[in-house]
């Protein structure tokens, strides 16, 4: 199991922060190098308690399907999704926000397991941690430009 733990400050209300983390459209164009899309279930504005995600995405040269769930939401606090569909054995993100004076910190803790026994272990270890810490990296930094911007177009 593979863990990976962020911390991003973000320069405004906790509210907008916690809803942009949530919006299906932010998220498609901070994906856009994979081309990622929402095809099934919410595919844009934002996702709530107990509603589904299919996303199709262009990741290490294969087109890849990941149907995931947000099976607990206390707003603006928290939401959690895990996968149903996919690649990996088990994939569970959670969505951590708190005020610190006039920021929201939001913290992602991502728990992931590949397949594949001992390759998917060691493949995960040289190569996928890395590449799901840049791809939150980057999605992070959208959120975070929205928020303090004021727009979504990043």
């Amino acid at each position: 199991m593979s863990i990976i733990i962020l911390n991003t400050t973000i320069q405004a209300d906790i509210h907008k922060v916690f809803d942009l983390s949530r919006n299906i459209d932010l998220h498609q164009k901070s994906t856009s190098k994979t081309n990622e899309k929402a095809i099934a279930g919410r595919t844009s504005g934002m996702i709530e308690l107990n509603e589904t995600v299919t996303w199709r995405a262009k990741h290490l040269g294969f087109y890849q399907t990941h149907t995931s769930k947000i099976v607990d939401m206390k707003k603006p606090y928290q939401f959690t999704d895990v996968m149903l569909k996919g690649r990996f054995k088990s994939f569970k993100h959670q969505h951590i926000f708190r005020e610190d004076g006039k920021n929201t910190i939001m913290t992602d803790i991502l728990e992931f397991e590949s397949p594949f026994g001992i390759i998917g272990k060691l493949f995960n270890y040289f190569f996928l941690k890395n590449y799901m810490k840049k791809f939150l990296l980057k999605r992070n930094e959208m959120i975070k430009n929205a928020a303090e911007n004021n727009k979504i177009n990043g």
